[in-house]
């Protein structure tokens, strides 16, 4: 069972506590979160729980029914996010709604070797650098790694590439030896039952993957994950690499239906080894898209720039090129299934904090569209003159090139006064986990019609612009039917077609700024609806960079007073239980801390049928709510009411 703690138990209630469970022959571990103190206790549950409810400095009992206690959804209905920091300022998130790749050789073979393979697939987009320093091999013949020698190979390379590494323990006996360069245990198949190993890992407090025993259940497998979660790790990852059965074709069979069941299960995270799993170099790809696609959070693969002459499993280790290719493809799918493929940013990084009008080291700033669009006068507002506007292809493109490190800040409209809503960056908003909102900004929209020189409005046959814009000028259109509409990326993308069309019949409804930048001229100006014509922007930023704190809330307010800003706004996503009352039960929390909602959007969630993201602005309108307290009791109560919630940022209003 979970026993949750109140905050104001002493340490003679808590002794207390210890010594009742002990009597009852629990064993217990006790875990200091951020929201609360919680005691997971182990053992055949002998008495009734309200027993231990009415004990002092007890808030509440949750019994547990899994024989794995603290790897089970019902200690935890959120899933866990392991954090893993390279040397760039970065932390590689496993978990939620990304993709991660591990790759590299089973192998360390030599410096050469390992220093041209963790070049390739670094820039594939592996975001970790696997090779085994240790080789547990089933004849005593093999090739059993270069020990201590092959671990500071490893990790040279991984430093020199930005890649945290991922290496293989054999024995409990290589901790002392393997602390100092290890950045994630590996625990293999032989090993998953290896429970005096997997204890004293747990008290390491650092991530392990915990790869399927060769012939192991899913139970069995949890019940090892327990081992190191009640030994004091919270950062398990597990790995299904497939399992022995009938059937010879490949080298393990890998079960896929595993990740979904597990989802059900547990909070932690699940990457697929699909190299180990068929054992087949053609199959390994085809099998990592389908990890991917069935719901993984990344996957583990074997990649060797010469692998016919590995010392370890190259008929399974691709080419660097087909990892490349199985890169790609990944990019391509993540997308459809809801998720982002995290990536290592190329340079160190130097953390920028967003403020109006920043007086500091140069930045840069992305928009979708062309030159003249409102997203880029309206970085010209927000920021300094010598910050850099970047031109990228889309709003996915800006949240992007955010989390990857291209650019340190994105503009992003999220709304308009006449046509409404930017729906699709609402759902990039719930989707990409890795970015925050730091700052927004009100812009005053106004259209004008564009053709080229010569061009009249009676010679008009086809309108580009966004649809946004369209929809801000459907009255001047009216008169117009016979006009035929043609979407473009942006207004200045529109103004850029007509231009390089160069037809009369051809116009553009943009900012009137575009016909210099594009050689038009400017047929009618303010055909705008409603001369009230605003978009209100927010600016992102990465967030996992350059974290000071593990407390989310406390990181978002850092934020705004590096930069010398006072919050006044917050910004919440939210699915709700499924359950008469529930948003109800979610929009009165709001009530009872006094914080009134501006705005509440409801999106469907990505593969869940039925089920809606709510994004919700709220205004902290006095001193006692702009502090860090307040807002992370919020983010608490609403945590209690709620399926999922995340604070996507904590930031100051821009004015019109």
């Amino acid at each position: 069972m979970v026993i949750v703690l109140k905050k104001s138990i002493s340490p003679e209630e808590k002794a207390r506590l210890s010594q009742f469970l002990g009597e009852q022959n629990f064993k217990t571990n006790e875990i200091a979160g951020e929201e609360a103190t919680i005691i997971a206790a182990v053992g055949k549950l002998n008495l009734d729980p309200r027993e231990v409810a009415i004990l002092p400095g007890v808030e509440r009992v949750i019994p547990i029914s899994k024989p794995y206690k603290m790897a089970s959804r019902e200690f935890k209905p959120e899933n866990t996010i392991v954090e893993i920091p390279n040397n760039r300022g970065q932390k590689v998130r496993v978990g939620g709604q990304r993709v991660v790749a591990i790759a590299g050789p089973c192998a360390v073979e030599s410096r050469e070797q390992m220093m041209a393979v963790a070049e390739r697939v670094a820039s594939s987009g592996a975001v970790m650098l696997r090779g085994g320093a240790y080789k547990p091999r089933t004849s005593p013949y093999s090739f059993q790694g270069l020990g201590e020698e092959g671990l500071k190979i490893l990790k040279e390379a991984g430093e020199k590439y930005g890649l945290p590494i991922v290496t293989e323990i054999i024995a409990a006996e290589y901790i002392p030896v393997m602390k100092d360069y290890v950045d994630v245990y590996q625990v293999g198949a032989r090993n998953m039952q290896n429970f005096d190993m997997l204890k004293r890992l747990g008290k390491l407090n650092k991530p392990v993957i915990l790869k399927r025993g060769l012939s192991a259940t899913i139970e069995e497998w949890l019940m090892s994950a327990e081992y190191l979660l009640s030994s004091g790790t919270d950062r398990v990852i597990l790995c299904e690499r497939g399992i022995r059965t009938y059937e010879r074709a490949t080298r393990n069979t890998l079960d896929l239906s595993a990740i979904p069941i597990l989802r059900s299960l547990t909070h932690l995270p699940v990457i697929v080894d699909p190299s180990h799993a068929v054992g087949i170099r053609d199959k390994v790809a085809p099998m990592g898209l389908a990890a991917i696609a069935a719901g993984a959070d990344g996957i583990i693969v074997e990649v060797h720039c010469n692998p016919d002459k590995a010392l370890s499993d190259g008929p399974q280790s691709l080419y660097p090129q087909q990892f490349d290719k199985l890169m790609r493809d990944i990019e391509a799918l993540s997308p459809v299934v809801g998720k982002e493929v995290a990536h290592i940013r190329q340079d160190p990084i130097v953390v920028h904090t967003a403020e109006k009008k920043i007086d500091a080291q140069h930045i840069v700033c992305a928009y979708s569209g062309k030159r003249g669009a409102y997203a880029e006068q309206a970085i010209g507002k927000y920021f300094d003159a010598g910050t850099s506007a970047v031109a990228v292809n889309s709003f996915r493109d800006i949240f992007q090139s955010v989390i990857d490190g291209k650019v340190d800040y994105g503009m992003v409209p999220i709304e308009n006064s006449l046509a409404g809503s930017v729906y699709e960056n609402y759902d990039n908003l719930a989707q990409f986990e890795d970015v925050n909102i730091v700052g927004s900004l009100t812009l005053r929209i106004q259209h004008a019609l564009l053709g080229i020189k010569g061009a009249s409005i009676d010679g008009i046959k086809n309108i580009y612009s966004h649809p946004q814009a369209l929809a801000q000028c459907s009255q001047f259109l009216l008169d117009h039917r016979e006009w035929n509409k043609v979407d473009a990326v942006s207004t200045a993308t529109a103004a850029k077609l007509v231009s390089e069309k160069g037809e009369k019949e051809n116009a553009a409804i943009a900012s009137a700024v575009n016909a210099e930048y594009y050689g038009l001229d400017i047929l009618k100006e303010s055909i705008e609806n409603d001369p009230r014509n605003y978009t209100r922007f927010v600016i992102i930023a990465a967030n996992h960079v350059g974290a000071r704190s593990d407390n989310v809330v406390e990181n978002a307010f850092n934020c705004q007073r590096l930069a010398g800003v006072h919050p006044n706004m917050a910004s919440f996503v939210f699915s709700v239980k499924n359950e008469p009352g529930a948003l109800f039960n979610c929009l009165r929390i709001f009530q009872d801390f006094q914080i009134n909602l501006t705005r509440l959007e409801s999106r469907p969630i990505l593969g869940k049928p039925w089920k809606y993201w709510f994004y919700a602005d709220a205004e902290l309108v006095s001193e006692n709510m702009e502090s860090v307290a307040y807002v992370t009791k919020l983010l608490d109560a609403l945590k209690a009411k709620t399926e999922d919630v995340r604070l996507l940022g904590v930031y100051a209003e821009g004015g019109k």
